[in-house]
């Protein structure tokens, strides 16, 4: 065989590798086996439990389960739980926890362990109801409550009452109650309790003279005398009643078990009684000199004496009589007062009215007429005229006149009307009764204007008429956020200053603002913000007439007529108002250059003089709105009666000079101007007819 290890051998060219034959043995070579045995699967076993185990101490928690009683069986479900002496190793989780013991109610709950190491859980398991008796000896029907609650009456057998303290009581009419506490053991143990319940009553002896007397407590009959009533605890009224004989009454506290005797009791005669009338009735009476009442009276009298009667009453005679009752006796008296005259003049104007007395019909008023000396009621009446009424008290001795003036119905309605009149706003407002007048400017006059013409004119309507313009303040409950401005820096808002800047219709609807918040009827016909008409029968307030104010501005009561609100002369006087002074020539081209008013704008309303009939700036402060329509109107044949201007009208008059006005013209009352625009200078007030 050759070798294989030999490099010439085998890198010879010469001398290839020869395979051999080979012949592979019949015999398998010998190898290991593994044979598994029965303590192969204990050792494996052993080893998982001890890994289990090891891995379950490792990571459950000491739990100490503490259960009232102590000797409670406990059972827990739901999970792997290891018993060391008085604690268990379980694992973090729920478990079903069952705790059993006698005279105990069965405990199934649910056992949380947390991750907490050690940990503890108390539990307390209830006891079984106590099983309880109640009676009370000799007697029967005792309620007996428990905590208040009725558990029935005695005798009460096998209840069962849960575990602890509990207040019993027991209860039976005419017995004093009985209360105590008592322990329930629980855990089904027999337990029993009584009560002896002591009367709750006394016995009451009480004799009369003469026997045979009801006796009464509290208003209930008991029996007659003599009597042993037994009679509860507490306070009584007792009363022995017998026919002819005065009640006897007394309270007593009675207290139970203590029984008393009352001392004999002596009934007295009952007294008479007489029922007293008088003609005519309501007539004070005394018995011997006490004062009883009032007639018709009834009265309980001594029996077998003689009782002195005095009746009294004004308009009557004093007068006296005597009456005598026997014991228990009802009797009636009727005594006739006699009436006491005195004589009284009536005098009435006018003379044929009618005179009533006490409301019946005595005849004329003018006469003398006997009356009693009494308070009367006298009322003296004729168609047309006011009635009177009136208490009259005639006296005996005296020589009476009742004298009466009866006022027409017309008079007094006059009387009745306020001269002055305040709106809710605070405006001022004067009663005037105007009459015939000229308003308008001669023709010769400086200064007058084309459409000045002289007109005959007849006020027949009085009318109020307002003291001041309105001012900013009065508006502005009308219209929160009006404005009037300023003027050159110089404020025309205070709320003293007249209202400023506003239009003919802001004016008028301001007028209906002020007859709604006094139930008026509104003057104005109104169509939303516009005003399309106007009411001349209505008393609510509006704007004053031209004519009104004109009468108003021109005539001083003596039948003259003025040129300016201070008289004829151009010069105003000092605080003759407000008009274009010296403060105003660096502003306004025409002023009264030896005049200074103090204020440059609007003053405060009212602080001027007035004018003669108490009306403050109808001239000067503000030009003023009036209700009427503009129009150029000529003279007319004959009067003018109450005008209210034109029906329809593109502008709206304005009359009375203002701040702004110093010249000859705009000064004169009979100056008329018109417009629509609202102006730095221009206000109002208010007027309103008188109701008819």
């Amino acid at each position: 065989m050759a070798n294989i290890d030999d490099d010439n051998d085998v890198n010879g060219l010469n001398d290839p590798i020869i395979p051999i034959d080979f012949t592979p043995h019949d015999n398998k070579a010998p190898g290991v086996t593994f044979k598994l045995k029965w303590f192969h699967f204990f050792i494996a076993a052993f080893l998982a439990v001890s890994g289990s185990a090891a891995w379950f101490v490792l990571t459950a928690k000491s739990v100490l389960v503490e259960v009232e009683p102590i000797t409670a069986e406990i059972q827990i479900a739901g999970g792997l739980s290891l018993r060391l002496g008085q604690r268990y190793l379980m694992r973090s989780g729920s478990y079903q926890l069952t705790l059993v013991n006698p005279g105990y109610h069965d405990t199934n709950t649910q056992l949380l362990v947390s991750g907490e190491q050690a940990q503890t859980h108390p539990f307390a398991m209830r006891k079984l109801p106590g099983i309880v008796s109640f009676s009370t000896p000799d007697l029967v029907g005792a309620r007996v409550q428990l905590d208040s609650i009725d558990l029935g009456v005695s005798p009460l057998t096998d209840i069962p009452i849960e575990s602890g303290e509990h207040q019993l009581t027991f209860s039976l009419d005419r017995y004093l109650s009985q209360a105590q506490m008592i322990e329930i053991e629980g855990r089904s143990v027999e337990q029993s309790y009584e009560a002896n319940l002591q009367p709750a009553w006394a016995t009451v002896s009480l004799t009369t003279l003469p026997s045979a007397a009801d006796v009464l407590v509290d208003g209930e009959i008991v029996g007659t005398t003599p009597i042993n009533a037994e009679i509860l605890q507490g306070r009584h009224d007792i009363m022995v009643k017998l026919a002819g004989h005065k009640a006897w009454q007394d309270d007593f506290d009675i207290v139970a078990g203590e029984d008393f005797f009352i001392a004999p009791i002596e009934l007295e005669q009952a007294d008479g009684l007489v029922f007293i009338r008088t003609n005519p009735s309501n007539a004070s009476v005394t018995i011997g000199g006490e004062f009883k009442g009032l007639t018709p009276l009834d009265v309980a009298l001594a029996p077998g004496q003689n009782h002195e009667l005095t009746f009294f009453k004004n308009g009557f005679h004093l007068t006296k009589t005597s009456v005598r009752t026997e014991p228990d006796q009802e009797r009636e008296i009727t005594v006739e007062l006699d009436p006491e005259l005195t004589s009284v003049s009536v005098i009435s104007q006018p003379e044929d009215a009618e005179l009533y007395v006490n409301g019946e019909y005595r005849g004329l008023a003018n006469q003398v007429i006997e009356l009693m000396a009494a308070s009367q009621q006298i009322e003296i009446r004729k168609e047309g005229y006011v009635p009177y009424n009136g208490e009259f008290t005639s006296r005996p001795g005296l020589d009476q006149v009742i004298r009466v003036n009866l006022k027409s119905l017309e008079q007094a309605r006059l009387e009745q009307i306020k001269p002055v009149i305040t709106t809710v706003a605070g405006q001022t407002l004067k009663l005037f009764y105007p009459n015939s007048f000229t308003m308008g400017a001669s023709r010769r006059e400086a200064g007058r204007r084309p459409n000045e013409n002289i007109r005959n004119i007849k006020l027949e309507r009085a009318f109020y008429f307002g003291v001041t313009e309105v001012s900013n303040e009065e508006f502005r409950l009308f219209l929160a956020d009006h404005s009037s401005g300023t003027l050159e820096g110089i404020s025309l808002d205070d709320e003293a200053q007249p209202a400023l800047r506003l239009t003919w219709t802001q004016a008028a609807l301001y007028c209906n603002w002020l007859s709604d918040a006094e139930s008026l009827p509104n003057f104005y016909e109104v169509d939303g913000e516009e005003v399309i008409g106007f009411n001349a029968d209505s008393n609510g307030y509006r704007l004053p007439t031209e004519a009104e104010w004109a009468w108003i501005a021109r005539t001083d009561g003596n039948g003259n007529q003025l040129k300016y609100s201070w008289g004829d002369q151009l010069t105003p006087p000092e605080n003759a108002g407000n008009f274009a002074d010296i403060s105003t020539q660096a502003y306004l081209g025409e002023i009264l250059f030896n005049y200074d008013d103090g204020y440059m704008g609007t003053a405060p309303v009212g602080i001027f003089d007035p004018n003669y009939y108490g009306i403050h700036d109808i001239a000067g402060n503000v030009a003023e709105w009036v209700h009427d329509y503009y129009g150029a109107v000529g003279a007319v044949g004959g009067e003018e009666l109450d005008p209210l201007g034109p029906e329809v009208g593109q502008f709206h008059i304005v009359r009375g000079s203002s701040w702004a006005h110093g010249s000859v013209t705009e000064l004169r009352l009979s100056f008329r101007d018109f417009g629509e625009e609202p102006r730095d200078d221009l206000g109002f007030r208010v007027a309103r007819y008188l109701e008819e």
